[in-house]
């Protein structure tokens, strides 16, 4: 496991490092598949490597290092997708080494956290629509991350190669309301979804991790009102949705690494 591990975080690397080159110097790497074809050899092991921890005999195991490979994986396949008719490659400087640690992560986790075999299938899309919310979501992050900069260097009117390269400032801005749209839709039914099918969020150590996403969603939803209210944009959008991220990041990964590596609790 740990050598195919390995063999992805390079490739994630590869991509990301030709993407970047790209960005210096628009001319040059022109060829928009060959930054892709390490990230589609990398999505394959990496899927094949989260397929082998999460589906275990014993049972899903939700270990954290075992999610975070998940979301690694989830958000690299989405961009990588997405990129395909969208302008958002570029993304892959930030997501693909991400995707890297994560991999790395999970070859090196400890035994995981399983939950039945049994497990009820309206649970199983709760976590489901969850993982999938935190990944939409974690690629809006990075592309508020990349607007703020190629705001700044507007600002500074510093229009360099990296900045070039990007789309317009418009384009790039109705991406990220875009992708938070969606993970906002998703979002919402992970909360609906857990309202249902979570009996005892006391017993089962959730009540942090619900009280902070509901706190993102609020968030979220206020960033997407005044987005079609009063027009909201630019660093003021930016600070909303990387604001909603960090939330959303406490609410599922902060809980699960208190619990699992602080407390040693299950």
């Amino acid at each position: 496991m740990i050598p195919l591990a390995i063999t992805a975080a390079i490739l994630y690397g590869l991509s990301g490092a030709w993407l970047l080159r790209r960005l210096r110097h628009p001319q040059a790497a022109a060829n928009g598949f060959l930054p892709r074809w390490p990230a589609v050899v990398a999505l394959l092991i990496h899927g094949a490597l989260v397929w082998k921890s999460l589906f275990t005999p014993e049972g899903l195991n939700v270990e954290l290092f075992a999610i975070l490979g998940l979301v690694g994986w989830l958000v690299a396949l989405l961009l990588t997708l997405a990129s395909l008719t969208l302008p958002v490659a570029s993304l892959g400087i930030a997501v693909y080494p991400i995707a890297a640690l994560s991999v790395i992560g999970l070859a090196f986790a400890p035994p995981g956290h399983y939950l039945s075999a049994e497990l009820d299938f309206g649970l199983r899309t709760h976590i489901l629509l969850s993982i999938l919310a935190y990944s939409l979501l974690s690629i809006a992050a990075v592309q508020a991350a990349l607007l703020y900069i190629q705001d700044s260097h507007l600002h500074r009117q510093q229009p360099g190669g990296f900045v070039r390269a990007l789309p317009p400032l418009e384009t790039m801005e109705k991406l990220l309301f875009g992708m938070i749209g969606l993970g906002f839709v998703v979002l919402t039914l992970s909360l609906l979804s857990g309202a249902f099918y979570l009996n005892d969020i006391f017993g089962q150590h959730l009540v942090h991790k619900t009280v902070l996403s509901v706190i993102a969603w609020l968030i979220f939803a206020v960033l997407l009102f005044g987005r079609w209210q009063f027009g909201w944009r630019g660093r003021v959008a930016i600070r909303w949705a990387i604001g909603g991220f960090v939330v959303l990041m406490l609410a599922y990964f902060g809980s699960k690494f208190v619990i699992e590596l602080l407390l040693g609790k299950a």
